[in-house]
């Protein structure tokens, strides 16, 4: 082989591996968390509450998850569970809402919370809007996670934990009656060991403007205790859904579940300690459901039938 063939050739090898090596790390990227805030009006102030946001290993998530906590906790609490999405390709964004506030703005309703929780479902409802607060948020959270220029993703996932399981329905109806074009990008409703707020109707409100849609809604839930308020959400959504397949019961589980390892004593001391096995079927299902498309994660199949014949899960339908 001459000289001249062997370098062209040589040449046409290093150019291969150049371009193999771009095209390989085009979609490469770190998972970040990023401690970011978010504006969202309340009364006649502007908040701006803590929002984590969870960058998955990858340019192009899955989905959005909205993760948002219960009463009393805030967005540390569930970092666990934010880390399981995020591992699997999910970026999640999870807010921290206050539990008590003089003006009604809160994740739980204390009298009137809903024209907060309007303001709340607007940052789905608004997220293409380059000027809107999830956009803002997001943005400056890309720059440190050093994703400047990468946009949200338009599939939505709204999961949330307790008194957020009832704010995230009455969001996901209020999606439905306002915001029709995100509500169709609405993907997955999720609700963990949810609690009906003692004041007002949102969760009764949400489920049946909910009801008629083909939205998937799915709980995870515990036996009814004083921690779940005899699992008072868990009970509204089996009442007012009538589907043959509204989730599960962890037949030995804890309110604290969903928190898992970055739960605390305040929620173990009044709730109970979860168990490990309990927690592990609840991240499990959870992030297997977000977008419902492994038949192993659902009645029938491999993963969630080896949970039933256990005794740890039992099958929650509508009534």
């Amino acid at each position: 082989m001459s000289l001249s063939l062997r370098h062209a050739l040589a040449a046409l090898v290093m150019s291969a591996s150049v371009l193999f090596a771009t095209g390989s790390t085009a979609h490469a990227a770190t998972a970040a968390e990023v401690d970011g805030e978010i504006a969202v009006p309340c009364w006649i102030y502007t908040y701006k509450p803590d929002a984590d946001w969870y960058f998955p290993a990858t340019t192009s998530p899955k989905a959005l998850v909205y993760l948002q906590h219960g009463f009393s906790r805030a967005n540390d609490n569930v970092a666990d569970l934010a880390r399981k999405y995020q591992a699997a390709g999910y970026l999640v964004f999870a807010p921290t809402l206050p539990s008590a506030d003089i003006y009604g703005c809160t994740v739980n309703n204390l009298g009137n919370n809903t024209v907060f929780l309007n303001s709340v479902a607007a940052w789905i409802g608004t997220a293409t809007t380059s000027s809107g607060a999830l956009a803002t948020s997001y943005a400056s959270a890309a720059a440190k996670a050093g994703r400047s220029g990468s946009t949200l993703p338009t599939s939505y996932v709204l999961a949330g934990h307790s008194a957020g399981g009832e704010a995230v329905t009455y969001i996901a109806n209020r999606l439905r009656t306002t915001y029709p074009a995100a509500f169709a990008n609405l993907k997955h409703l999720q609700l963990l060991d949810p609690v009906k707020s003692i004041f007002g109707s949102n969760m009764a409100t949400g489920l049946t403007g909910l009801a008629g849609t083909s939205l998937p809604i799915l709980t995870i839930s515990s036996p009814p205790y004083l921690a779940n308020s005899d699992a008072s959400g868990t009970v509204a959504l089996t009442d007012l859904i009538d589907r043959d397949f509204l989730g599960v019961r962890l037949t030995t589980g804890s309110h604290c579940d969903a928190e898992g390892a970055s739960t605390n004593a305040l929620c173990t001391l009044t709730a109970g300690t979860s168990q490990a096995a309990n927690v592990t079927a609840l991240q499990t299902l959870a992030v297997n459901w977000a977008l419902g498309t492994d038949p192993s994660y659902r009645p029938g199949g491999a993963y969630y039938q080896s949970l039933l014949s256990a005794g740890v899960i039992e099958t929650l339908s509508g009534n």
